[in-house]
């Protein structure tokens, strides 16, 4: 397949192009590369896909948010299967600079569903969250559930995108899946991400802050099984009259923060200094997958355990920053 991933420097986006090349897919990935975190683990992220095929890896620096370049650059190109991963991440970012997340996560889709519609993509894919559950009380969370009452920007822009694309799909025939991913986490991770700054600070001794006294829960997601959920989800035939599908894709069992550190301190042999504060603005107390759906459609379950997912982390955190314990 002729396969485009927005967003491919990013961290799922990475993975997922691997995972396509390794099994024989034409992948092309265009990322803005922006500086909103390390901008060499995003540089090191494609020089690993460029040495994996040359012949059938393709990098395109652009930005989703210009329609004109992302129109001219791919102009030439059809596609079997769009994934839009492209998008500004991070909850507690979004509290400092909500507009960056209009621009980038409803003004970039939009070009995305644009584009999509006039190439006429067969299959479209995108990123949601989970994070637009908001304060749910009850688990696990269904896709069923209310979620009109996100509780901070990252959410209420990912929750925007799924009302797009309900829109497009409607209006344009188009066959447009939603996927609500739960903490995804693992090797090549984000390092404003929980597990990388953990990571860090237990290593060079200091303090990790422990919101809501240490007492979230998480349906912590290996990105790989994030990966092979995508893929499934590429190659199924679908031959239902439902052009438009969210779904869960999480772990479904979820764990305390206190047991994810838990499993860090082991791998490292270090114990961690805590710092235990009050529950922070934007921050959700428990998350639980409901998966159900997705392993009625594609057979999908989980398959990496957390403590197998953060060995592998700790492993490559280790090996690539040179640390030497």
């Amino acid at each position: 397949m002729n396969i485009l991933i927005t967003g491919c420097a990013g961290f799922i986006g990475y993975h997922l192009a691997r995972k396509l090349i390794n099994i024989n897919n034409h992948v092309v990935g265009i990322d803005n590369l922006n500086n909103y975190y390390d901008r060499n683990l995003k540089i090191n992220r494609i020089k690993n896909l460029k040495s994996l095929d040359k012949k059938n890896f393709k990098f395109l620096k652009l930005d989703i948010k210009d329609s004109k370049i992302l129109y001219k650059k791919l102009k030439n190109f059809k596609f079997d299967a769009v994934v839009n991963l492209a998008a500004q991440a991070g909850v507690r970012y979004s509290l400092k600079n909500p507009k960056t997340y209009l621009d980038n996560n409803i003004n970039g889709f939009f070009n995305i569903l644009n584009f999509s519609k006039e190439k006429k993509v067969k299959n479209l894919i995108f990123a949601s969250t989970s994070s637009v559950y908001g304060n749910a009380k009850k688990f696990p969370l269904k896709e069923s559930y209310d979620t009109s009452s996100p509780i901070q920007m990252y959410a209420a822009t990912k929750k925007t995108n799924e009302l797009m694309a309900h829109a497009y799909s409607h209006l344009y025939k188009m066959k447009i899946t939603g996927l609500r991913f739960f903490t995804v986490y693992g090797p090549w991770g984000r390092p404003d991400m929980a597990l990388s700054i953990f990571t860090k600070s237990i290593i060079e001794k200091k303090t990790i802050k422990l919101f809501n006294y240490g007492n979230h829960t998480r349906d912590f997601t290996y990105v790989d099984d994030i990966a092979r959920g995508i893929i499934k989800l590429i190659y199924k035939k679908d031959n239902s009259k439902s052009k438009f599908k969210i779904f869960n894709l999480g772990n479904n069992k979820p764990i305390t923060l206190k047991k994810y550190i838990l499993l860090i301190e082991k791998n490292l042999k270090i114990k961690a200094k805590k710092k235990y504060l009050p529950l922070q603005a934007g921050d959700v107390e428990k998350t639980h997958s409901n998966t159900n759906l997705l392993k009625k459609e594609i057979n999908f379950i989980p398959k990496t355990k957390p403590e197998k997912g953060i060995f592998n982390f700790v492993k490559w955190y280790l090996e690539y920053y040179k640390i030497n314990l």
